[in-house]
């Protein structure tokens, strides 16, 4: 053993197994996670009252989101090599002190491209928090256990989910919507100690050299897709621009699709896509999470500017819906054993949808009671289709793919996320000009949910080429 390895062995926790097998870890790095899920939360909440400081439409602030997921895009193909050459709790620690800097600068923001240049630092961080600390828990725990050890990773950034509306609305009602950014601070200090202390080191002993040429292929199409989304429906961005960027960004990714046939260390992986619980998972659940990216933006439009609710009004009722999913992550691991994955994932595909399109429904004269109690239901049956999605993406990933496969996972989401985001402006827009409005109102927004619900449905193709047993092993109900 050389004198680095018992430097490693020295920082690392005497018995990482006791760790690893249980809750702690899996808790400590979903905390750290609570900032990446309360900003996505809280700046959604907040885009009406920073469009007013900029003096700029509240739909042009959709920007601020996706500038976030395409600097993600842009960074992400880097994660999995990052971890595997210097350490996952290495790489772990260095984005918490990124995402940091990036909050502080966000928060000191005074004008609309300042914001953009902040957002794109904390892209740039968050685009290796979450597939690296997925990584570790990829890699450090059995497969059988994994559901449960993921359903535990996602319970305090569900925190984010259920407090950030509500602090966020607070903060932009009562006080400065820049406080949503500083509030990240206290969290990130506390997520290096823990992860410093409790978290393992896991590394590859022999990591391959760094695809250059598949990384700046795969960070261009992803980046030229979700800024081509993000400007649908707008009028900033001439058409032909918008063509080019869609264009450029195909032919990028299908260069890198070339190029990972011929490249035995590619960034991605593209193999990993013919396992069929992969695939339904990452391109399956892709419609699902288009519906999650739209839904933070509808919601804040809807409550905030088509009924004229205040921030922190809004942010209380949509809360409920977070609380749901929390609710939901202990009762998936026995849902899932009893049913499997399949069964679980076709059903409530169609109640997600349901979900969804039972927003457009929503009337200002409403309680605020049944409008919260509406969105409660929606998230705890949405929560049991991620965790369902999240674990068996990995059912049949071997151990030397984990890091490619966390990768992989990450960029899909990011993508899809953002033509969540691209689909709902364009979709608002469209409306408008239909109905000949020159603002958001409540018969623009409504119909969006149902196309939103809709576009959920595309799931279940994929769902139903699942083999009866998929992901037994991750839930107990196959071999271990």
């Amino acid at each position: 053993m050389t004198a680095r390895d018992d430097a490693r062995s020295a920082s690392a926790p005497k018995n990482p197994g006791e760790f690893t097998r249980g809750w702690l870890v899996p808790a400590i790095i979903g905390s750290a996670l609570l900032m990446q899920t309360l900003n996505a939360t809280v700046i959604a909440n907040a885009l009406p009252a920073m469009a007013h400081t900029f003096g700029v439409e509240p739909l042009r602030l959709n920007i601020a989101i996706t500038i976030y997921l395409l600097s993600a895009a842009i960074f992400l193909p880097l994660s999995g090599w990052l971890a595997d050459r210097f350490g996952a709790r290495r790489v772990f620690m260095s984005s918490i002190v990124l995402y940091a800097v990036g909050s502080i600068a966000c928060g000191l923001s005074h004008g609309l491209w300042e914001l953009i240049g902040a957002r794109f630092i904390q892209g740039a961080a968050g685009a290796t928090l979450m597939p690296v600390g997925r990584l570790v828990l990829l890699r450090t725990t059995p497969k059988s256990e994994l559901v449960g050890a993921l359903s535990v990773v996602t319970m305090p950034a569900l925190l984010g989910p259920v407090f950030g509306p509500v602090l966020g609305g607070a903060i932009v009602t009562f006080a400065d919507w820049r406080w949503i950014f500083f509030m990240n601070l206290p969290i990130a200090v506390s997520g290096l100690i823990l992860v410093y202390r409790f978290v393992p080191e896991v590394r590859e002993t022999d990591p391959p050299p760094v695809d250059v040429p598949g990384i700046l292929l795969t960070g261009i199409g992803l980046a030229a897709l979700i800024f081509g989304f993000e400007s649908l429906g707008r009028h900033a961005v001439p058409p032909a621009m918008i063509a080019g960027l869609f264009g450029g960004g195909l032919t990028a990714l299908a260069a890198y699709a070339w190029h990972a046939r011929r490249t035995p260390h590619a960034a991605v992986d593209l193999k990993i896509f013919r396992k069929a619980t992969f695939s339904a998972s990452v391109i399956g659940g892709g419609f699902m999470r288009i519906a999650m990216g739209a839904n933070p933006f509808l919601l804040a439009m809807l409550l905030q500017v088509a009924f004229g609710l205040s921030a922190f009004v809004a942010g209380t009722m949509t809360c409920i819906s977070a609380l749901g999913a929390l609710l939901m992550k202990t009762a998936a691991p026995p849902i899932l054993r009893r049913f499997g994955f399949r069964s679980v994932l076709l059903a409530n595909a169609f109640i997600v949808a349901a979900s969804f399109m039972a927003y457009a429904l929503f009337r200002p004269d409403w309680p605020h009671w049944a409008i919260a109690l509406i969105l409660g239901i929606g998230g705890f049956f949405r929560s049991l289709q991620f965790t369902s999605l999240n674990g068996m993406a990995y059912a049949d990933i071997d151990q030397d793919q984990m890091s490619k496969a966390a990768t992989t996972s990450s960029m899909a989401q990011q993508l899809v996320q953002s033509i969540g985001i691209g689909l709902s402006a364009s979709l608002l827009a469209v409306l408008m000009r239909l109905q000949g409005e020159t603002k958001l109102t409540v018969a623009v927004v409504s119909p969006a949910f149902i196309v939103v619900g809709l576009v959920t449905l595309g799931s279940v193709f994929w769902f139903l080429r699942l083999p009866a047993d998929a992901g037994d092993e991750m839930n107990g109900r196959g071999p271990i």
